[in-house]
């Protein structure tokens, strides 16, 4: 996706004293009223500071959790503004309702070198996943700039990411640093990635994946599919699967995504033996001795005859997607697979890209983040964006915003 016709948050000039809101993702972990992961607060923080010091006041915006438009003490914002009040040395004025008169009070006796202000969770309205237009324009009148650096809810058309950005012209809205860092890093995926390019899928659903398969054929030599898509795959050849997740309705589908890469000359690597047991809930596992899965057993994990193929494919790949987990990583006794995916490609020279979710998870439960190329912070929005869907956040900031819902 061209980056043709944005503006970046570092262009802007002529900031002090003015007020910018700041689409952020900081939709964190809880335990209680504890962040448990403050990794999203700390990857907004570039932008935040480039703001603060241009001398204007910042006016953060997220959704927390999901409260369906209703209020709720349990995912307020409230320990967001604390964590961001001590990583900025600011005080973090939280005001309790967007629609509040009072707000613009506040907004008018805050100090821009003192201040952030931070609204509270935007989903507590419904007009921000509705996008309510005037939900939108009450946002907009806010602030004289905006930013969104909000990758992981770029696909979504709503009022704090879509809806608003249309009362922002020319120099007056913007993406943020983490937002270029995405664009880029999966930008180079699409456009320019060097081969072999090898795909690695996984997680539960073929049909959430459906769109980005088709599109990753045109684009990689390579896909490997595990994790429970993989049994859907098996099954529509034939193949026995035991009592394993499968997507009856699916098996056309994936028996056509076979036959196209077949076409293309594209490889596909399903599973050749797993790790299984009698129940989803099992602790421990057997492995199999080939491709079949018992009756009265299901996959829990790719096998190790599969992992040492694999890693020899994603050894000699010059470039990486990731997307999705080989079994069920929350469990040691099935998370081999998943491990050692994640260890190869910190080890392997290739050009790594993990498409966020569960497989950013599953790389931090490993250690190897900080060896990974690129960790997505939007696990649904890089997968549209790799299928080559437009954005709704992304096309908002384009000079003319042409992106058409209807």
């Amino acid at each position: 996706m061209e980056t043709t016709g944005i503006t970046f948050v570092d262009e802007f000039e002529g900031l002090e004293e003015k007020r910018v809101f700041i689409r952020c993702d900081f939709n964190v972990p809880l335990d209680g009223d504890t962040i448990t992961d403050d990794a999203r607060i700390q990857a907004a923080l570039p932008t935040i500071k480039s703001v603060l010091d241009k001398g204007a006041l910042v006016i953060l915006a997220s959704h927390l959790g999901r409260p369906k438009g209703e209020r709720s003490d349990a995912l307020s914002m409230t320990p967001v503004g604390q964590r961001v009040s001590e990583l900025l040395g600011r005080e973090v004025i939280l005001p309790a309702d967007v629609r509040d008169e009072h707000v613009e009070t506040l907004l008018e006796q805050a100090d821009p070198r003192r201040h952030v202000i931070l609204l509270e969770n935007l989903r507590f309205d419904p007009g921000e996943k509705t996008n309510d237009a005037e939900f939108a324009k009450r946002l907009s009148e806010l602030a004289e700039y905006y930013v969104n650096d909000a990758f992981g809810t770029a696909h979504r058309a709503h009022a704090s990411v879509y809806g608003m950005v249309e009362h922002f012209g020319r120099g007056k809205k913007a993406a943020g640093l983490l937002m270029r860092k995405e664009l880029e890093n999966l930008g180079a995926l699409l456009s320019r990635p060097e081969r072999p390019f090898v795909a690695v899928m996984g997680g539960a659903k073929v049909s959430d994946k459906i769109g980005v398969l088709h599109s990753l054929i045109d684009r990689v030599q390579t896909i490997l599919i595990g994790g429970a898509m993989a049994y859907t795959f098996l099954k529509a050849q034939g193949i026995e699967v035991g009592h394993s997740l499968v997507e009856e309705d699916r098996l056309d589908e994936a028996l056509q995504i076979l036959k196209k890469a077949k076409q293309r000359g594209v490889e596909i690597l399903l599973p050749i033996d797993h790790v299984i047991a009698e129940e989803f809930g099992a602790t421990s596992g057997t492995v199999t001795s080939d491709v079949k899965i018992p009756a009265g057993h299901m996959g829990m994990d790719i096998g190790p005859k599969t992992r040492a193929k694999w890693s020899a494919k994603l050894l000699m790949a010059k470039t990486v997607f990731w997307n999705g987990p080989m079994g069920v990583f929350e469990r040691d006794a099935f998370a081999k697979g998943t491990m050692q995916i994640a260890h190869v490609l910190a080890e392997s020279d290739a050009a790594s890209v993990i498409g966020g979710g569960d497989s950013a998870s599953a790389a931090k439960k490993a250690g190897v983040l900080d060896r990974i190329t690129h960790v997505s912070t939007g696990g649904g929005a890089s997968l549209e964006f790799v299928e080559g869907s437009a954005l709704p956040g992304i096309e908002a900031l384009r000079l003319n915003h042409p992106f058409n819902l209807g």
